[in-house]
């Protein structure tokens, strides 16, 4: 069988020099049906290698419910890479960051506050090893020594950022060990010097993570490492975005010219990003760094394979880069062509009003609970409590400890006003001499996924007073939209939208009905929406706000059928024409130069 190890000077690949040119493609950020196709391309540019993250928390959304199938099959895609004859790197974490829901730590984990994450602690470190149970042996399985493409597995990630617990570090170790891990194991951070002393052991492999000045950061990596072969296992070609700011991007030229001089010191390289993909349905993460910034549902990263899987300008300036280090196939793909452009008007709408009930059963308590103490750890959560100040003369405040992340006010269903965690809001006034019932729909946008607020509740945090009095008898309803059953029955005893009335007032669920020949890529223009949630056929293609800086939603071709697809939008807002709008290309917002 093949043999890959660490030599003095060079990676090894049955005894002879091997230099790792991998890029990042996340199998979960991309439809499955998507995968080989985006795996090509990646050979096509040069590449030699794919390195993918592995999300504890989509895998195991609740204890004990594990999911290995359709896009979690792990499994499947490893043996897509080595069906291209190509090597894949695995970071399991079990901590990822990635830009994702809470780091991909399982919110579950936080709900004992005795569980000590990231660190060598008994109750964490018996559910990292369950988890380890679980994937562990598909990585074993697919390792070079088995005939498998899996060549380097990563232990934690940029954990010197966030401590320096080598009792923790050495427990990873020994259960890869002890699960038949053989390849080497890395560890990546980025290349100063506490970083590089914490975040490491002995034994394994530094690699540092960086996008710029490579010469100076490989210095510092190799001040640390005196032997082995150097790498950057994150060279940052791009960047994410987040709500209410700017798409971030990077000219090609100058991303092509970082990466020859990275290439030029003979060092090997994971691209982050190749190709970024998605993060659908619920799964982006958040900053919080004094302002709490959502991640947008778009993970294109301004990354060489664009979000729809087509090569863009860094596609071909990092191809003739490559191709000055090592061979570069003949073949190239194909450009990318317009998807098509059409209206598809709304041909039902549900009030959110009328179908709330039937997605989930509301809870009661005393006081005010958060989302994760009823095992809810995703997505929205309507707030329920009866309050009447007739007689006091005066407009009543509403005040909460903290939002997060957003939440829309509502006395005897009319609008009162928006509560959002990037302002810092934590009061609203309610009208005069409120009486009735006063319901409150929280958003979770995306748990923080980097720092030490990862693992934070969701929903409202106590204290809850109105009129400065602490406010008690509160139910919770979790809104269950994994299946929306109960909102295509209710749109089936909907009379068809009034066409004389071209605008929707949420917050409701809407209707469009797209007919297609075949199926191919198409782009939903969120510009004409306001904020909410989208799905295709049942799946959940994720979030989109007017907001920005993303204006278009990506609906991938393998979502679709050939004849009538339902698009579902949960609008919370409005929107002033009640046609969806699909235009040829992408449009992630506008640029900051």
């Amino acid at each position: 069988m093949p043999d890959f190890r660490i030599g003095d000077t060079d990676f090894e690949l049955d005894g002879q020099p091997f230099r790792v040119l991998a890029g990042a493609l996340h199998y979960f950020r991309v439809h499955p049906e998507q995968w080989a196709d985006r795996i090509h391309k990646a050979k096509l540019m040069g590449l030699n290698t794919i390195e993918t993250y592995v999300p504890w928390n989509l895998h195991e959304p609740n204890p004990g419910h594990f999911d290995l199938t359709g896009r979690l099959d792990l499994e499947r895609f490893l043996q897509l890479i080595a069906d291209a004859g190509m090597y894949a790197i695995v970071r399991p974490g079990p901590y990822i960051c990635a830009e994702w829901d809470n780091g991909g730590l399982p919110a579950w984990l936080f709900r004992d506050e005795a569980v000590g994450v990231r660190r060598f602690e008994p109750l964490y470190m018996a559910e990292v090893e369950r988890y380890f149970d679980r994937v562990l042996p598909i990585v074993e399985r697919a390792q070079i020594t088995n005939g498998g493409p899996v060549i380097l597995v990563q232990i934690e990630n940029e954990y010197g950022a966030y401590g320096d617990d080598k009792q923790y570090l050495e427990a990873l170790v020994a259960l890869n060990r002890a699960h038949g891990i053989t390849v080497p194991l890395t560890t990546i951070d980025q290349p100063t010097d506490e970083m590089l002393a914490n975040g490491s052991l002995p034994g394994l492999h530094k690699t540092g993570s960086f996008g710029s000045r490579a010469i100076e950061r490989l210095a510092t990596l190799r001040r640390h490492q005196p032997t082995g072969p150097l790498m950057c296992a994150e060279f940052w070609n791009g960047w994410f975005d987040f709500w209410g700011s700017h798409h971030h991007t990077t000219p090609a030229a100058e991303a092509a010219r970082e990466l020859d001089e990275l290439l030029a010191t003979g060092a090997s390289v994971n691209l982050y990003m190749f190709h970024g993909g998605t993060n659908f349905g619920f799964t982006n993460g958040a900053n919080d760094k004094g302002v709490y910034q959502p991640t947008v549902t778009s993970y294109d990263y301004d990354a060489p394979l664009d979000e729809a899987g087509n090569p863009g300008p860094k596609f071909w300036a990092f191809r003739d880069v490559i191709a000055k280090y090592a061979p570069v196939p003949d073949e190239v793909p194909d450009a990318a062509t317009p998807a098509p452009a059409f209206r598809a008007p709304a041909d039902a709408v549900v009030p959110f009003w009328q179908v709330a009930s039937a997605l989930g059963e509301s809870i009661p308590h005393r006081s005010i609970p958060t989302f994760d103490q009823v095992e809810h750890y995703t997505g929205f959560g309507v707030y329920c409590t009866e309050i009447d100040f007739r007689g006091t003369g005066r407009a009543p405040v509403l005040s909460i400890g903290e939002v997060r992340d957003r939440a829309l006010v509502y006395l005897n269903r009319q609008p009162v006003g928006v509560l959002s965690r990037d302002n810092h809001d934590r009061a609203i006034g309610l009208p005069f001499e409120a009486l009735g019932t006063l319901e409150i729909l929280v958003e979770d946008q995306g748990r923080v996924n980097y720092g030490h607020r990862i693992g934070e509740d969701k929903g409202l945090i106590g204290p809850v007073t109105i009129d400065g009095h602490a406010h008690e008898r509160w139910e919770l309803q979790p809104l269950g939209l994994d299946d929306l059953s109960p909102v295509s029955e209710a749109f089936a005893r909907s009379a068809a939208p009034d066409p004389e009335a071209s605008a929707i007032a949420g917050p409701a669920f809407v209707r469009a009905t797209v007919e297609l020949d075949a199926p191919t890529d198409l782009f939903l223009d969120t510009t004409t929406l306001g904020k909410g949630v989208a799905w295709v056929n049942g799946f959940n293609l994720g979030r989109y706000w007017r907001r920005g800086p993303q204006n278009t939603l990506y609906v991938p071709a393998s979502t679709l059928k050939p004849g009538a697809n339902e698009i579902v939008l949960f609008e919370l807002h409005a929107i002033p024409d009640a046609t969806l709008t699909f235009v040829s290309a992408a449009d992630l917002g506008h640029t900051e130069f």
